[in-house]
């Protein structure tokens, strides 16, 4: 069944993003991605519209994201760079209020910790350990949690994550807005809860964990 609205992915090539455009092709969505290197791209489908570039780049942002209706981002931080998710995320958010875009779905990890969290100990530890692993990380992903937090115009969704396994098998789902319910979660079904929870206000303006 065709739908009318195209999705505009960032980080296509990644090890989630790759199973969200395939998802949302079978689904009946249209989609475009923004990818630095076409070569790599291993869900090839007449059906994905490409735009080459960089994610650093607002115009190229602003090329993916034209006459899209939903975005997703999964961007995933290239080695050795300087943490920017905050400033990717920030850079997408202008895009979609000038382009008056109103749906957004970003990916973090599970040691981003909020306000309302309730997390047990040994996941409050986990996290603890992480901020003192990749402090400027940690940082940026506090900043990027902030900027969402405050921008009430974006129909905003931000899934935090745990160990991602690379399968097709499918499980499952646990949620949680409080604590990471557990271990790990396979990227066929990150992208199937992102696809299902496009049109779905459930998680609007909120952080939910997901795992199996």
């Amino acid at each position: 069944m065709d739908n009318p609205y195209k999705i505009g992915i960032i980080g296509g090539t990644g090890k989630v993003g790759r199973h969200i455009a395939t998802n949302a092709i079978q689904k009946g969505y249209k989609v475009r991605m923004l990818v630095r290197n076409p070569e790599k791209l291993l869900c090839k489908n007449d059906k994905i519209e490409i735009v080459e570039g960089q994610i650093q780049d607002i115009e190229n942002i602003r090329e993916l994201l034209k006459d899209c209706k939903i975005v997703i981002n999964t961007f995933g931080q290239p080695t050795k760079e300087e943490p920017m998710y905050s400033k990717v995320t920030k850079n997408i958010l202008e895009v979609m209020k000038d382009l008056n875009i109103s749906r957004y779905i970003g990916v973090s990890g599970g040691s981003l910790t909020i306000n309302d969290d309730k997390k047990s100990f040994l996941n409050r530890f986990g996290a603890k350990m992480f901020e003192l692993s990749f402090p400027k990380m940690m940082v940026d992903k506090k900043l990027e949690w902030e900027i969402l937090f405050n921008n009430k115009h974006i129909h905003w969704t931000l899934i935090r994550l745990p160990f991602v396994k690379d399968s097709l098998k499918s499980n499952y789902i646990k949620e949680s807005l409080t604590d990471m319910p557990g271990t790990k979660i396979t990227n066929q079904d990150i992208a199937t809860f992102i696809i299902d929870h496009i049109d779905n206000p459930k998680y609007i303006h909120k952080a939910p964990f997901i795992s199996h």
